[in-house]
């Protein structure tokens, strides 16, 4: 029940000497402070890196072939295969829990030589036969046009979809791009659509806006590809880690291809849902540095107003005697000792989640007329329950501050409080 008495009391016990208060409550609100930045900036760190990702399928993995270490069934070691179209299918048929598996073809490569033409200009880009789904694996905007469809790949259609790097350097500024024709390895492609990668982070993020995809199928006839597959993104379904069947997904091709099962170099890949787990974890520990090294700072706060609810039990050690004399039992005196430590502590803890906050709105500010798509930094923010948690902790640490106080205050016998000057 609110009490204007009690309340009074307290303001007026905390008011009586400003200046020891105001010092007291800065080590809470330091500490709370420290504690909201830290949690803050290690999201912001986190939203940066994962915007790095670009919006990749992180439940993935990328297949290619390499030479076997071992000869099997009468087939010796260090020997070439390819993937087939065909293991396409027996993967989806024998690996459940898979949601797209996309077979890929490229030509060319960063540094290579110029294999797209068109009219005077020419440039060296990477070209990908693919099919639709692999937008769901690399997303990317597309500013202009569409993407490919099923159409294309039943019909094999020579047509292709470019990054606004390869726009930037084949076209003049205003020319029109759906409709014209690209010259690829001497093959023609109409041009039916533009995109622009989602950051990829690191230094290849340019070199993302200079690709080029056509159907898979226009791809292999145009090339001479047959059925081979250069190499493949596997994706697996929600709830399903890609980890956990990869090894399923290999065995599969290793019994296509007659490759001895314990043969481990034979096929390569890249677990991209492994290495994103660890950077989780990375953020997962810096979060929980972040909360032992605030509760620290925090806790020599607290430190401080018990030293300073210390002294002001003793400084009235007169006033507490008349109220026991008056018949105060011991728990109204511990309660009011409590109160006001508990007080005094979410006051400053508040305080400090308020500037702290003013500190994160203002970063957001300042990064909000930024370009934060190269940045390892981005929106650093904290959310509902780390204000939950941090109002939890003040009230903690308010009781733990007030409670040896407390203690001594009920320990004082009332013929000694009255005789004390």
């Amino acid at each position: 029940m609110f009490s204007r008495d009690k309340w009074s009391e307290i303001i007026e016990a905390l008011s009586s000497n400003w200046f020891r208060t105001i010092l007291t409550a800065f080590g809470v609100m330091w500490g709370i402070f420290i504690l909201v930045i830290l949690l803050a900036a290690g999201k912001g760190l986190e939203n940066g890196v994962k915007q790095g990702f670009g919006g990749i399928a992180t439940n993935t993995m990328f297949m290619w072939t390499q030479t076997p270490s071992k000869a099997y069934k009468g087939l010796p070691k260090g020997r070439r295969y390819s993937f087939k179209t065909g293991d396409v299918a027996a993967i989806k048929e024998n690996v459940p829990g898979l949601r797209i598996i996309s077979p890929r073809n490229q030509l060319g490569g960063f540094g290579g030589n110029n294999n797209v033409v068109r009219g005077l200009e020419t440039g060296a880009y990477n070209v990908y036969g693919d099919y639709p789904e692999i937008i769901q694996q690399e997303p990317m905007d597309i500013t202009a046009g569409r993407f490919l469809n099923y159409l294309d790949i039943e019909q094999k259609r020579k047509v292709a979809i470019i990054g606004e790097g390869v726009q930037r350097e084949l076209y003049e500024k205003n020319e029109a791009v759906l409709g014209s024709y690209l010259k690829i390895n001497g093959v023609n492609f109409m041009v039916i659509g533009t995109y622009k990668k989602k950051s990829g982070g690191g230094g290849n993020a340019e070199e993302a806006q200079k690709e080029i995809y056509v159907p898979f199928t226009a791809f292999s006839q145009a090339f001479n590809m047959g059925d081979d597959v250069g190499w493949m993104a596997i994706t697996a379904k929600d709830g399903n880690s890609i980890t956990n069947l990869k090894g399923s997904v290999i065995d599969v091709i290793k019994t296509r291809h007659s490759i001895h099962p314990d043969d481990d170099r034979a096929v390569g890949n890249f677990d991209l849902y492994e290495e994103f787990s660890k950077i989780n974890g990375l953020f997962v520990a810096l979060k929980a540095v972040a909360y032992f090294v605030g509760i620290l700072v925090l806790l020599s706060g607290i430190i401080g107003i018990s030293n300073i609810m210390l002294i002001v039990v003793k400084e009235r050690t007169n006033e507490i005697g008349v109220r026991r004399a008056l018949g105060a039992t011991p728990w109204s005196i511990r309660g009011q000792i409590l109160m006001e430590s508990i007080f005094l502590t979410i006051v400053s803890g508040m305080t400090g989640i308020i500037f702290a906050t003013g500190v994160i709105i203002a970063i957001n500010y300042a990064l909000s007329g930024m370009d934060t798509s190269e940045m390892m930094f981005a929106n650093p923010s904290v959310d509902l329950r780390v204000v939950i948690t941090a109002l939890l902790i003040l009230i903690g640490s308010g009781l733990l501050a007030g409670l040896i106080p407390a203690q001594n205050a009920i320990k004082i016998k009332p013929v000694d409080a009255l005789r004390t000057e």
